[in-house]
C-alpha cells in the first residue's frame, strides 16, 4: 500500500467514524494497525525494535506500569543561594525566599501538558515561576535534560563580613542577574536493572533493589551579574580592590563530561527509594570577572533524591534536586545553586 492509499484510507475509514452510525469501533492495537498494509506493518515494527532497544529492560528488576496516559497533580517548591569566599576572608552569603507553584498535568508516554499556579505570587510573594525550565527525556538506555535556570528579580543577603560573622541579616539585594542554560545527556551502564525513571518520572516500577553507574556529556553556559554599588559604603569597602566597578561578573561557555551513579532501594512492597549523584567536570572558556578570555577548569554537581509509592493506576512521589556551580579565579571563589523540591499524585489509565 502507497503512502498516499494509506492517507486516503486513514480519511476514509475516519468519515465512515463520524457519519455512519452503525459503524464499528476502530482498535488502535499495534497488532490491528499492523494488518492496515506494508507501510503500517513497516512502522509498527520499527516502533517495536527501537522500544525494545531503548527500554529493554529485566523483569526480575524493573516492569511497566503498563498504561500510556497518567493524570498528575504537582506541587514544586524551589530557592537559589550564592555564597562568595573573597581573599580579604569576607563571607558573602545570599538566599531567596522560597517559591511554590501547583499545577495539574496530563501525559500520553513521554509528552506532557499541564499548567501551573504560582502560588507565592497570590499569597503576596515574589513571582518567580517563569525563572526556571526543566526538559528531560528518559528511557532504560539513556537520559537527556535540558534545562534554564534565571534569576534577574533580586534576593536578600544573609551574610557579608569575615568568617564568623552573623548569618541572619536580611539586606534585600536587586542587583542581581544571573542566567544558566544547558544540556545533558547520559548512558546508563546496567540500564536492564537500573531504571532512573522509576524513581524519578514515575514511567517505571522499580521491583528489585539495582543501581548504575552512568556517564555521558554536559555543554552550558553561565552567566553571572552582581552588582554591589548600590550597597552602604560599609559593605562596599569589603569588597576586592581589584572589582571592576564593584561589580563579579562571568561569562562563560563550558564542555564536561558528567560522570555518576544511580541506585533504587526497593525498601517495602511498592515504595522505592531513589539517588543519583553526578560531579560534571570539564572547561570553561570565558571571562571570569575579567575583560580577558581565560580556559579554566569548571566544576558542576547534581544531586537528586527521591521517594516513590506505586499501586496499579495510582502513584505517589517526593523528589528533591540539588544543583550547585563552582567558579573559581584564584582570586575569588563563588558557589551558586538550586534547591528544589515536588511533590507528585497521579493517576495511570489506558484509553486504547
Amino acid at each position: 500500500m502507497s503512502i498516499k492509499r494509506f492517507l486516503g484510507f486513514l480519511i476514509f475509514v475516519g468519515f465512515l467514524a463520524f457519519f455512519t452510525p452503525r459503524a464499528t469501533a476502530i482498535s488502535f492495537n499495534l497488532d490491528s494497525i499492523a494488518t492496515w498494509g506494508k507501510f503500517p506493518r513497516f512502522c509498527v515494527n520499527t516502533y517495536r525494535w527501537g522500544d525494545k532497544f531503548f527500554n529493554g529492560y529485566d523483569t526480575t528488576y524493573v516492569k511497566s506500569t503498563n498504561y500510556k496516559f497518567n493524570v498528575k497533580l504537582t506541587t514544586d517548591s524551589w530557592l537559589d543561594g550564592y555564597r562568595f569566599i573573597l581573599p580579604n576572608d569576607t563571607r558573602i552569603f545570599m538566599r531567596s525566599d522560597p517559591s511554590t507553584s501547583a499545577g495539574l498535568y496530563l501525559t500520553y508516554l513521554a509528552v506532557s501538558v499541564g499548567y501551573d499556579i504560582n502560588f507565592s505570587k497570590i499569597f503576596g510573594g515574589v513571582d518567580r515561576s517563569r525563572q526556571r525550565f526543566r526538559f528531560g527525556f528518559n528511557c532504560m538506555l539513556f537520559a537527556a535534560e535540558a534545562y534554564l535556570i534565571k534569576n534577574d528579580i533580586g534576593t536578600t543577603i544573609k551574610q557579608f563580613g569575615t568568617k564568623g560573622s552573623p548569618t541572619d541579616l536580611q539586606i534585600p539585594f536587586d542587583g542581581i542577574n544571573n542566567e544558566t542554560w544547558g544540556l545533558d545527556a547520559y548512558y546508563f551502564f546496567t540500564h536492564k536493572r537500573y531504571s532512573e525513571a522509576a524513581s524519578f518520572n514515575f514511567s517505571r516500577v522499580q521491583t528489585r533493589s539495582h543501581g548504575s553507574f552512568y556517564t555521558g556529556f554536559s555543554i552550558y553556559n553561565q552567566k553571572l551579574d552582581f552588582d554591589f554599588s548600590t550597597l552602604p559604603d560599609a559593605y562596599k569597602s569589603m569588597l576586592p580592590k581589584d572589582w571592576p566597578s564593584e561589580r563579579y561578573q562571568v561569562n562563560t561557555h563550558n564542555y564536561a563530561i558528567r560522570l555518576g551513579y544511580g541506585y533504587n532501594w526497593v525498601f517495602a512492597p511498592k515504595w522505592v527509594f531513589g539517588i543519583s549523584e553526578s560531579p560534571i567536570i570539564g572547561v570553561r572558556k570565558g571571562f571570569v570577572n575579567s575583560d580577558i578570555e581565560k580556559v579554566s577548569m569548571s566544576l558542576y554537581n547534581r544531586l537528586k533524591i527521591s521517594t516513590v509509592w506505586n499501586s496499579g493506576r495510582l502513584f505517589f512521589g517526593v523528589v528533591g534536586k540539588f544543583d550547585i556551580a563552582i567558579v573559581n579565579d584564584q582570586r575569588t571563589t563563588y558557589a551558586g545553586g538550586v534547591l528544589s523540591g515536588e511533590a507528585v499524585f497521579g493517576y495511570r489509565f489506558n484509553l486504547w
